[in-house]
């Protein structure tokens, strides 16, 4: 009994200085994730990442201990439930995803466990010999008997994603040496700089995010003009609209400025303007043309030399 005093402050002082040394954490889940499994992906991640488990009433206790201090552990309380664990880190937060999900084992059929995806049978031959045909009647398999063994002639589904696996499913599975099922750590959570959010949001690209943003900017000036209410993305619009809006008004009254005399004077000759635009576009062209043109012509002096060499 004195030791645990003494280990259980050990753990809060662990705990929190892996909160202090690290900016990011995975909560993983680990059922059925064997001693074997935690060992190869601590070596995984050495250097890169520490695995800390603990009993989920020590970990609430230790969080609650340092909230005074930091409020922001406050929201990883909610996800401390179940049989989970913490992975600490500071690199990319997507390759330490990658290297905590990479590590799945293949686990045989058990009855009562529960589907983590779609269970299927494959067609094709079970080299089972045909006293068994009732097994897999009994589980609506559809079977023939092909060279003296039982061949299933379709794929079938077995058990669906999130379903309970019976007795029969696991022995049928068993005898075809089907192990259906991967095992390893799960991701429920991650924490980033004091914010939590689901694992998905790591595979959100950065072009996915601009057009978020770019579209939630564009909502906000719409609503922001229309209502009358000034924000940063509607303020330039604001000012455009202003700016019309002074610019029809001087047109239409006496009341002018430098800088709006040459629009108004466009406006009362045009075709002084119309006609100034071609001739301005043709000065632009021609000397263009008589590039060209004495282009052509050295073109054309150094052809007859090139053959007169040999002439």
């Amino acid at each position: 009994m004195g030791g645990k005093p003494g280990s259980k402050a050990a753990y809060f002082d662990k705990l929190k200085g892996l909160l202090e040394e690290y900016k990011s954490i995975f909560i993983v889940t680990v059922d059925n994730v064997s001693s074997q499994q935690m060992h190869e992906i601590r070596i995984s991640l050495r250097g890169q990442g520490v695995v800390l488990m603990g009993k989920n009433t020590m970990v609430r206790r230790a969080l609650r201990t340092f909230l005074s201090e930091n409020p922001e552990y406050e929201r990883l309380l909610p996800h401390v439930r179940g049989n989970v664990g913490f992975v600490f880190t500071n690199e990319d937060l997507k390759d330490i995803r990658d290297k905590i999900l990479s590590n799945k084992v293949a686990a045989p059929a058990r009855a009562g466990a529960f589907a983590p995806s779609d269970v299927w049978i494959p067609a094709g031959n079970t080299g089972m010999e045909p006293g068994k045909t009732s097994f897999f009647q009994a589980l609506g398999v559809p079977t023939k008997i092909a060279r003296g063994t039982i061949e299933i002639t379709t794929d079938l589904k077995l058990v669906e994603a999130g379903g309970k696996v019976g007795p029969s499913e696991a022995t049928l599975l068993n005898m075809l040496n089907i192990s259906p099922f991967t095992y390893g750590m799960g991701i429920s959570q991650v924490y980033d700089e004091g914010n939590t959010f689901p694992p998905h949001v790591l595979d959100i690209g950065e072009e996915q995010l601009l057009k978020a943003l770019s579209t939630a900017i564009v909502t906000i000036a719409a609503v922001s003009l229309q209502i009358g209410f000034p924000t940063l993305p509607s303020v330039i619009h604001s000012v455009v609209n202003g700016y019309k809006k002074i610019l029809a008004v001087a047109i239409e009254t006496e009341y002018s400025w430098p800088e709006i005399e040459d629009l108004k004077d466009r406006i009362a000759n045009p075709d002084a303007y119309a006609s100034a635009a071609p001739a301005a576009a043709a000065e632009d062209t021609k000397p263009k043309e008589e590039e060209k043109k004495e282009e052509s012509e050295e073109e054309d002096s150094g052809s007859e030399g090139f053959g007169g060499l040999f002439d």
